[in-house]
């Protein structure tokens, strides 16, 4: 299987493999850098995985920011918008759009896309609307790809891996990233079966509300 990892999403990948290594689990990542807001180094990057393995089994989408949070609406700077929505949404979208055809020839396929329960209807709360309005985006294109490759037979899924201990969580967040690493790979490894009819997911494979 490969896994890919790309900036600003790097650091975050690089600690789900380390996490998923430290919790005693055999699992391994080959780095190929990319920037999702660069179509020309996702390109790239796919040239290079195409080369090297032939096929993917899995492509977890991570790459996130959180511009302006706290922002209220009057305050919003749409540059911030536009850069949230590049990396948050496009920045799936180029990747998938290029590393789709070494999918279709893998094993067990599985796109996961990590978003947020800021992203669900049920979980609007008023705020970080470029981060919010990015993810139930993601949302949306989770349910695109869903019903598109479904004649595939490739499992998709938005996924909320909780509020954790990261760089954009902070320290007083209560989730742990490895144990969010470890059941994001448990669910692409088929260790846990989520429900295959819900789209939206937390790490544990259990669904949660749009």
């Amino acid at each position: 299987m490969g896994q890919l990892a790309g900036k600003p999403a790097c650091s975050t990948r690089l600690i789900y493999a380390n996490h998923y290594r430290h919790a005693g689990l055999h699992w391994t990542a080959p780095i190929l850098p990319l920037d999702v807001t660069d179509e020309n180094s996702v390109r790239y990057a796919y040239e290079q995985a195409a080369s090297r393995f032939g096929a993917l089994d899995s492509v977890i989408n991570s790459a996130a920011i959180l511009l302006g949070r706290d922002q209220k609406l009057e305050q919003l700077d749409f540059e911030q918008v536009e850069q949230t929505f590049q990396t948050n949404l496009f920045g799936p979208m180029s990747v998938l759009k290029h590393f789709l055809p070494l999918l279709l020839v893998g094993e067990k396929q599985s796109i996961i896309n990590i978003s947020s329960e800021a992203g669900s209807f049920a979980g609007a709360y008023g705020g970080d609307y470029s981060y919010a309005l990015s993810k139930s985006a993601l949302n949306m294109f989770s349910a695109q790809l869903r019903r598109e490759l479904a004649p595939q037979g490739i499992l998709v899924h938005a996924l909320h891996p909780g509020w954790i201990r990261t760089d954009m969580g902070g320290e007083k967040a209560p989730g742990d990233a490895a144990a969010a690493a470890v059941g994001i790979l448990n669910i692409v490894e088929r260790v846990t079966e989520a429900t295959a009819e819900t789209l939206f997911i937390d790490h544990n494979g259990n669904p949660m509300h749009l």
